[in-house]
């Protein structure tokens, strides 16, 4: 089966069939727009969306009235970052920008996926962090920019 569209998403459509089937794919996975998948029963797919858009977690695959297949994005080693002021907002949203690392905002906290050093920075820095296994909803995309 060729998947070329994205159906919608479990959080947004207003009913599923009743059994789900789950493609699990790490959040780096999430960009690629051609791609061969396994489902959690053992169904290939292949992923060749039409439009240049990203999948997230949700995300519904294929669907009829017995069955739906549903993009789940694997948890990943992170650090949630939780800085009691604007002035410690501001010193690790700098160094994390100078090691041109990205990262993602959730309800009041940073999401950096996990570095040793950023975590060393963090606590001579004494900002509030805690080490975790989280699922991300969208990939950590690396934005590219030059030096002149």
């Amino acid at each position: 089966m060729i998947i070329e569209t994205i159906i919608g998403n479990i959080q947004t459509l207003p009913s599923l069939p009743p059994h789900i089937e789950r493609v699990y794919m790490a959040s780096d996975d999430l960009v690629k727009r051609i791609q061969r998948v396994v489902t959690d029963h053992g169904r290939e797919l292949g992923i060749r969306l039409k439009e240049a858009k990203e999948l997230a977690d949700g995300d519904v695959l294929w669907m009829d009235d017995h069955n739906a297949i549903v993009v789940s994005v694997l948890p990943e080693d992170l650090l949630v970052i939780k800085p009691v002021s604007l002035k410690q907002m501001g010193e690790i949203a700098h160094q994390i920008g100078n090691r041109h690392l990205p990262a993602q905002f959730e309800e009041g906290e940073m999401l950096v996926q996990y570095d040793y050093l950023v975590e060393e920075l963090l606590q001579q820095l004494a900002i509030p962090y805690k080490r975790e296994k989280r699922k991300v909803k969208q990939a950590f995309r690396h934005i590219g920019h030059r030096h002149d």
